[in-house]
């Protein structure tokens, strides 16, 4: 009797050892990569991306990534200036939040080396204004404590859904263009590490 209550003890000890640890990832920020299309003119585009973010996913799941939009970098430096004062008005806005939740297990159990395709609903935050968004992802375990997580179509943020048009058009204006499209493509490639379990 004293031998069976032994064995299962141990049988359950090695369930819960072998079980996923759920823990925190933190964005790398050298190695990520927020990047987004602008187009004037109507046919001539121009690539810009932010040098500046952090982020999270608790072991809830929860995302939280955080651009931070002084640092924009369009590269030119007028540009960036302009982008910043006019179009971001970062002196009451100076970040975009992405807010998305995952299933924290699908991340543990990712073997190394291996690749999933994931969905979730996200909210993103500009301007003082909040939208939902479907976010399409590849996710790759690039080793035993570092995720990687890229999107596999573009996010199309409208102007207008979160009070830039009027900020657009003054850029329009100011350059002489005869058109910037309202509509914007962002993609994005983003490397968290694994940080240790907070213990109880």
């Amino acid at each position: 009797m004293r031998d069976s209550i032994l064995s299962i003890a141990l049988t359950g000890a090695l369930v819960l050892s072998a079980s996923p640890v759920l823990a925190d990832w933190t964005l790398d920020p050298e190695r990520s990569a927020v990047t987004y299309v602008t187009i004037k003119s109507k046919d001539i585009p121009e690539n810009n991306h932010f040098k500046e973010m952090r982020g999270q996913i608790d072991d809830q799941g929860q995302v939280v990534v955080t651009l931070m939009l002084d640092s924009v970098e369009t590269l030119v430096p007028i540009r960036n200036e302009r982008m910043r004062e006019i179009l971001f008005d970062t002196a009451n806005y100076k970040e975009a939040e992405l807010k998305a939740r995952i299933d924290p297990k699908a991340l543990e159990s990712l073997p190394v080396g291996q690749i999933k395709r994931m969905a979730a609903e996200g909210q993103l935050t500009l301007h003082g204004q909040s939208q939902t968004l479907t976010l399409s992802m590849m996710v790759g375990r690039l080793d035993a404590d570092t995720l990687m997580v890229a999107s596999t179509e573009p996010l199309l943020i409208e102007a207008s859904k979160f009070g830039l048009s009027e900020g657009v058009e003054k850029l329009r204006a100011i350059a002489g263009l005869p058109s910037i499209s309202e509509a914007v493509p962002v993609v994005f490639v983003v490397t968290f590490n694994q940080t240790p379990a907070k213990s109880d």
